[in-house]
């Protein structure tokens, strides 16, 4: 996998609070593209960070209706990837790529 393909799997790095949570079990949580599977996370964060992936989890957060000035508007599904990275192995976020 190329370093283009990789940045189509990987969206963005997620950064909140729980996120900064399940770092200290050495895990890191990806947006990822809606049609990558476990094994294309798997390569695009070990290609791109240059670290061992030990397990990948994925989660489909559905889009929600919102009401805002009396439009109503249904947002789109997020697909999340937790990377569970091998021992000795880490990635900030913060710094980017």
């Amino acid at each position: 996998m190329n370093k283009l393909k990789a940045y189509d799997v990987i969206l963005s790095p997620v950064i909140t609070e729980k996120a900064t949570l399940v770092s200290e079990a050495n895990q890191v949580i990806f947006n990822v593209a809606p049609k990558a599977t476990k094994t294309e996370i798997k390569f695009a964060v070990e290609n791109l960070f240059n670290v061992k992936v030990k397990a990948v989890n994925t989660l489909v957060r559905k889009g929600k209706l919102r009401t805002f000035r009396g439009q109503r508007a249904l947002l789109s599904d997020k697909k999340k990837a937790i990377v569970t990275l091998e021992e000795g192995h880490s990635i900030d976020v913060t710094t980017g790529l």
